[in-house]
């Protein structure tokens, strides 16, 4: 056969494509219903960062994991919480959102080589037994669960949720990101800012930013190619 594989090979390729405009859309989504609903949002993000550090506590203490791999996690879920502060606007070189950065990475290393290295089998047990024992061993699901909660959800959650300060236009209360105090008389007259809501602040969810960015990469790689001509162009 030579038609067929060809035609599973763009069905794996169209699938993907629209697997990704999917979770595109949703994260986008979900972006504009945090921005709708910051407070709302900043609680349930406290709320999971504690519910996340016991179930930590749980795993160490009745599944023996361990202690220090669950300090690690525990610290980090810590760290994690501190970028609540001025939720949800993040300033891209503030220490505690770049130390947050490097432990999500630390935490998915240091787990990951948990997992791998096979468990040391307990003297205590018989000899001429299988050298592990499979209830002691997680299972693919168990490691896939655990990582997605309680290693990824949360700076997940954070990224869709979070602002940067680049994309947050001068407003009350936005000295944060802007680094700027002393203009707040004037803050109608900037540019872009709702002059019929004043003191609104109006911020871009880092995960629009992504794709809103990648959207225009797109559209002027296509302009630079010849395949999308600019229709705002005149002759």
């Amino acid at each position: 056969m030579w038609i067929l594989p060809l035609v599973g090979y763009a069905g794996v390729l169209f699938g993907f494509g629209f697997l990704t405009l999917a979770i595109a859309s949703g994260l986008y989504y979900l972006s504009e219903l945090v921005e709708e609903h910051t407070v709302f949002a900043k609680k349930l993000l406290s709320r999971l960062i504690y519910s996340i550090i016991s179930l930590q506590v749980l795993l160490a203490v009745v599944d023996a994991f361990p202690i220090s791999l669950s300090f690690l996690s525990i610290g980090s879920h810590i760290i994690y919480a501190g970028n609540l502060r001025h939720f949800p606007i993040v300033k891209l070189t503030d220490p505690v959102f770049l130390l947050s950065c490097v432990l999500v990475i630390l935490n998915h290393f240091f787990w990951f080589r948990h997992f791998s290295t096979p468990p040391v089998p307990s003297p205590s047990r018989n000899t001429t037994a299988n050298r592990y024992d499979y209830h002691d061993i997680p299972s693919f699901t168990e490691i896939a669960s655990f990582f997605g909660i309680c290693i990824w959800l949360v700076p997940f959650a954070m990224f869709v949720s979070l602002s940067a300060g680049e994309n947050v236009l001068p407003s009350m209360g936005s000295e944060y990101a802007t680094g700027d105090s002393g203009r707040s008389s004037g803050l109608t007259d900037s540019p872009g800012v709702n002059r019929d809501r004043p003191g609104k602040r109006s911020a871009k969810g880092l995960v629009k930013a992504v794709i809103d960015g990648a959207f225009k990469w797109i559209g002027e790689s296509g302009e630079a190619l010849g395949l999308r001509r600019d229709d705002k162009r005149r002759f």
